[in-house]
């Protein structure tokens, strides 16, 4: 029986900006395998999880997740933005996170 994928690789480039200003509430993804716009499509609306570690352990578990959402695609070339529910620390920047692939809309 074929395993069962529930989320793809991917990296966090940064935070969304411009020339003098940054939006600190959206940050920019880099998926896996995607290399354009049509392709990073897809996941639109799919829930992306960035999860760390932190030194203090609340209910026996260190592990910490923040979730977010990828709202759109951000060029050409498969980067997408996407909405967290807390902006992210800057040591995410160039972490990796999991974006499900659920919901789907296929």
């Amino acid at each position: 029986m074929p395993s069962t994928r529930l989320y793809v690789k991917s990296r966090i480039l940064g935070q969304q900006r411009g020339k003098r200003e940054v939006r600190t509430n959206t940050n920019l993804v880099q998926i896996e395998g995607v290399a354009n716009a049509e392709e990073a499509r897809f996941y639109e609306g799919k829930r992306i999880a960035y999860v760390y570690t932190a030194e203090k352990a609340i209910n026996g578990s260190k592990v910490r997740i923040i979730w977010g959402k990828v709202t759109r695609p951000h060029g050409k070339s498969g980067v997408v933005r996407a909405q967290f529910r807390r902006n992210l620390p800057p040591k995410a920047f160039g972490h990796s996170a999991r974006i499900m692939l659920y919901p789907s809309n296929i």
